[in-house]
């Protein structure tokens, strides 16, 4: 990608929380997308009263998904000696679910070569059970949390409204006390050993990084459901020391080393600047 003009147009379509894009999955592809050095748009959408995703976002996925990633192709070139005739604008591709957007942008963008881990062993390359401990780790951490943390945050806080209104003050005691059993008996338990889990890849990952010594796409992914659960993991339950930072020290100082990084803060700054514009719909170029 020599210029601007040979350059795919890539816009990151989202839905902000109340009107913030942190502590959303916006804030994971933001900071990917500042990783690898791509100059993106960002389109904003906002939730229906019913707190549905807009009509004009299924346009974008027909599931309403957020955050979307759409890259448009450069056009054919037609500077080189040889002809393009023939050639044809190639169709937007249109990413949803966060593994497989990091997964895409850094098999395509060349910076992903830094940030992705080496694959193949010395000798190994193509055979099976080739593959590095650090490549393997990223490409199981880059879908992990989607499709194995996150369901127990979600249902925590679904669970947890039955406590809160609008549940009549009446019948808030019978449904707290069916909240408190299943978040004791189930969601908890899980957790708990989600997190302990971390804290032992941490312990073998042979940095201080989920999957090595430097920060990969997984770990930027994974910073979404940790930073969003580190407020509220004490009140789900027990933890050794009273709480999960004590019983579990090298998770608290992983989730503090990715608050830390650089592109983490630069993705900040950029949500910074959009607060001021948040009720208008127009993308904002970055």
């Amino acid at each position: 990608m020599a210029s601007d003009e040979q350059q795919p147009q890539v816009t990151l379509h989202c839905i902000p929380v109340s009107l913030r894009l942190n502590r959303s999955r916006s804030q994971s592809l933001l900071w990917l997308l500042e990783e690898l050095k791509v100059k993106f748009d960002i389109k904003i959408y906002h939730r229906t009263e019913q707190f549905l995703a807009p009509p004009e976002l299924e346009q974008v996925h027909p599931l309403g998904k957020s955050p979307v990633v759409v890259i448009t192709p450069p056009p054919p070139s037609t500077s080189s000696s040889s002809s393009s005739d023939g050639q044809q604008q190639q169709p937007p591709i249109v990413l949803a679910e966060s593994g497989h957007m990091a997964q895409y942008l850094c098999e395509h963008f060349p910076e992903g070569r830094r940030l992705v881990p080496q694959k193949w062993k010395p000798g190994m390359e193509g055979k099976l059970g080739g593959e590095t401990e650090a490549w393997l780790r990223n490409q199981y951490f880059l879908h992990y949390s989607e499709g194995s943390l996150m369901p127990y945050l979600v249902l925590s806080l679904v669970i947890g409204r039955l406590k809160q209104p609008p549940v009549p003050f009446f019948i808030r005691p019978i449904t707290s006390a069916v909240a408190n059993r299943i978040l004791s008996s189930y969601i908890f338990p899980n957790i708990h050993r989600h997190i302990r889990f971390l804290d032992q890849q941490l312990r073998t990952s042979g940095g201080r990084y989920i999957c090595c010594d430097h920060l990969t796409p997984a770990d930027i992914i994974l910073s979404f459901p940790l930073f969003e659960a580190r407020g509220s993991l004490d009140s789900m339950g027990e933890w050794q020391g009273g709480s999960w930072k004590a019983e579990f020290p090298r998770v608290r100082e992983y989730v503090d080393l990715l608050e830390s990084e650089d592109g983490y803060k630069k993705s900040t700054e950029t949500i910074r600047r959009l607060e001021g514009s948040a009720s208008e719909a127009a993308p904002a170029k970055m």
